[in-house]
């Protein structure tokens, strides 16, 4: 039974789609700031927009409804008038929330040299990593 199992993939292109999916899911900005704004408590949307900076309504209900169809996050209707509507992680998000911290970790630590790095590749000529000036292509029609 075992020998037909393999930790090969066995669709890699598949696969790989698959998990582009996720991670470009988890990876977005918005996602990330919402994680980090929701922490461990409930809060309701208007909370969560003005916590966000710069987040539009739309965009902070498409990310939220996109991770309650993850399961990383978990949607409460209170049967209130006007519906009183709550969001917090789920265990799944909660998880989420740890493995990305080493990341943010490594942002903070390293963001004003990569900052440095930009600003002083923007000043300088359009350089490849060897040092070496790009030339332009030559161009398809012969001109």
């Amino acid at each position: 039974m075992f020998a037909q199992m393999s930790s090969e993939p066995q669709h890699p292109s598949t696969d790989c789609r698959r998990v582009g999916d996720i991670l470009a899911r988890v990876g977005d900005k918005w996602t990330i700031l919402l994680l980090t704004k929701l922490g461990d408590r409930r809060m309701r949307f208007g909370e969560l927009h003005r916590a966000i900076n710069g987040i539009s309504q739309r965009m902070l209900t498409v990310t939220l409804r996109n991770l309650e169809q993850d399961g990383i996050l978990i949607r409460t209707v209170y049967p209130t008038i006007p519906p009183r509507v709550e969001y917090e992680l789920s265990d799944r998000g909660r998880t989420l929330k740890v493995a990305l911290a080493p990341i943010g970790r490594w942002v903070m630590e390293n963001q004003t040299d990569i900052e440095a790095t930009r600003a002083r590749l923007g000043e300088q000529s359009p350089q490849d990593s060897a040092g070496d000036v790009i030339r332009a292509a030559p161009s398809l029609t012969g001109k």
